[in-house]
């Protein structure tokens, strides 16, 4: 009998020199009915279509066709900005197909940050979702400093004068076409992703398929999922998790992607799918535990009691589990039936009863937040990285092992070490080219080692783990000579549920002060729980005197914990939360302190004045 052909039989036997388009094929001859995408309709029953990998391989052939027909060719680099949409998605995978490199932009990014990528990138093309994106990039067609021609318009009855999206799905001229599809290199850019700007002007990091590749393969060596795994795709795709999360894993795995358009719908999505695996940047972590908390500060007291037992029993096996020992069998028995009476329906309720693996990275994560999922029994495995390692550097793993407020050893295609200073470097086979030049050319950032300085702060103990401190370029200096590093006061800030967002400042000033900001989900359910009223909304609860002397209680616990150049004298309570929207935090959620230190500079300068 002859044997069915190995699904990657007519890849490279070396996994690292696969591409994208390569991976594709793949998937469509193996997996032809098996889904790769689905996505919310917006028709009346907004119900979900699906795509399997032998339609999303005809459907990419067909749309590198169309783009190009309008120009586009090997090299050249194509802007998007669409939310996670099929077009969006579809596009990238078709330019990559074409040989051309698809450039991501950040849907809240300003006009001034789209005007210097579009400059910096020098696309001719660019592909936007509707109205309020075209009106955004029209002006850029006639500025003489760049060199964009044309808009492609994903949204029906939003074209204008541009092109529409629907007319580029177009059967191939074959005659032509096939010598220019698929014929990527290992060594070829396969996209540029512009950092996200924090401060200053957004960076074009340029990476290649090899690089993507090293750091899939890295990945994969240390999470343990199901085949074909499903993920929920709401980050954006400007964003280097969700690149890799939702289009290059995926691709490399023959997994399904359920896309969700806007984030704020992801908790819905959540429950629809039950996914094997969830990812969420620690802000994403911090809500969905305030949000539970709020439920649970609700619930009568012996029902309470209840759940508190589960958590200190899926608390206690998670401990073993983090030592590397083997939980004794009476715990197991215990674990097993508090999981199956009590976590699981609880986890049930929000859609992540299924999940085997929870990760987060992007940012220093609370450990108070990671304690709390702990308890049931959910280890969210925290990652390091940056869009210049392709992703993850470095990673806690239930297979290699984990601990807790670190964020793991370091992943097969890079080397990690800490220089004398804190500062951590890394290099290898998943570390960028370099920083994109306007004229094409590419800046290494590395140095004659080709180690890359990451600009983290952190240190390494004696098992090999990774601790995060802080951003280099964000340790507070008080005017004593003190370094403080602000994201561990600011975790200390946020354990308690009614401060969900915490910035702390004392640069050249003998203390710190703090702005919070009230939690909108837990502060009403509090506020309930503690027979408090009051009027005008979050404002209200800002304002009343019960909450206030709440949080003086929770300023003053955190203070306990820490040392005395880490403790905060004063701050200011705030009702509206800090978003993307309204600037002061990234597309990826990590905060813009120059731009909340500019908007709130009288707050600050008010609380250092006796």
């Amino acid at each position: 009998m002859t044997s069915p052909p190995r699904p990657d039989g007519d890849l490279p036997d070396a996994p690292a020199d696969r591409t994208l388009p390569q991976l594709l094929a793949r998937n469509a001859r193996a997996y032809p009915q098996l889904p790769a995408l689905s996505w919310q309709s917006k028709d009346s029953d907004g119900g979900w279509r699906t795509f399997g990998w032998a339609e999303i391989h005809q459907q990419t052939r067909n749309l590198a066709a169309g783009y190009r027909a309008l120009g586009v060719g090997r090299g050249d680099r194509v802007l998007l900005m669409m939310a996670n949409r099929p077009e969006h998605w579809l596009s990238d995978l078709a330019l990559v197909r074409l040989g051309a490199v698809p450039v991501s932009v950040y849907g809240t990014a300003a006009p001034e940050q789209i005007t210097h990528i579009a400059r910096n990138c020098r696309a001719r093309l660019a592909v936007v979702e509707g109205a309020a994106q075209v009106a955004v990039w029209e002006p850029l067609l006639t500025d003489a400093d760049t060199p964009l021609e044309r808009l492609v318009v994903a949204e029906a009855n939003a074209e204008g004068s541009h092109f529409p999206y629907a007319a580029l799905l177009r059967e191939p001229a074959p005659e032509q076409f096939a010598d220019e599809l698929d014929a990527a290199r290992p060594e070829d850019p396969l996209t540029v992703v512009y950092t996200s700007g924090t401060s200053g002007e957004p960076k074009g990091v340029v990476l290649t398929h090899r690089q993507v590749m090293s750091n899939a393969l890295a990945l994969d060596a240390v999470v343990e999922l199901p085949p074909h795994v499903e993920h929920i795709c709401y980050l954006p795709f400007a964003h280097i998790a969700e690149r890799m999360l939702g289009i290059y894993l995926p691709c490399h795995r023959a997994s399904h992607v359920y896309l969700c358009a806007d984030p704020a719908g992801v908790a819905a999505v959540v429950r629809m799918v039950r996914p094997a695996q969830f990812f969420g940047v620690p802000r994403i972590w911090e809500k969905l535990s305030a949000g539970v908390r709020g439920v649970l500060s609700l619930m009568p007291a012996e029902q309470r009691e209840v759940i508190d037992r589960a958590f200190d029993v899926a608390r206690e096996h998670v401990g073993h589990r983090e030592r590397g020992e083997t939980p004794p069998a009476e715990l197991e028995e215990r674990y097993t039936r508090v999981r199956e009476d009590v976590l699981l329906p609880m986890l049930a309720a929000g859609g992540l009863d299924r999940v085997t693996r929870s990760a987060s990275a992007s940012a220093p994560m609370s450990v108070d937040v990671v304690h709390f999922w702990a308890g049931f029994g959910i280890v969210i495995m925290d990652a390091w990285g940056l869009t210049e390692t392709a992703g993850v550097a470095t990673s806690n793993s239930p297979r290699t092992g984990f601990r807790l407020g670190s964020v793991g050893r370091p992943v097969d295609s890079v080397e990690v070490r800490v220089a004398e200073d804190g500062e951590i470097l890394v290099r290898g086979s998943s570390v960028f080219s370099g920083y994109l030049r306007p004229d094409g050319s590419v800046a290494s950032a590395l140095d004659a080692d080709g180690w890359l300085a990451t600009g983290d702060i952190g240190r390494m103990d004696e098992d090999g783990y990774l601790w995060l401190t802080d951003r280099k370029k964000e340790m507070i200096i008080t005017s004593t000579g003190k370094n403080v590093s602000p994201a561990l006061v600011e975790n200390a800030l946020k354990e308690h549920p009614l401060i969900g967002q915490a910035m702390v400042h004392g640069d050249n000033h003998s203390y710190l002060v703090a702005l919070l900001v009230l939690d909108a989900e837990a502060a009403p359910a509090w506020a309930a729980a503690n027979g408090v009223e009051a009027t005008g909304g979050p404002a209200g609860l800002a304002e009343h005197p019960a909450v206030r002397a709440e949080v003086d209680r929770a300023v003053a616990a955190a203070n306990a914990r820490l040392n005395r150049s880490e403790q905060v004298k004063r701050y200011e309570l705030l009702a509206e939360e800090w978003g993307p929207a309204t600037g002061e935090l990234t597309p990826s959620l990590k905060m813009r302190r120059r731009v909340i230190r500019d908007k709130y500079a009288d707050s600050l300068t008010g609380l250092y004045q006796d």
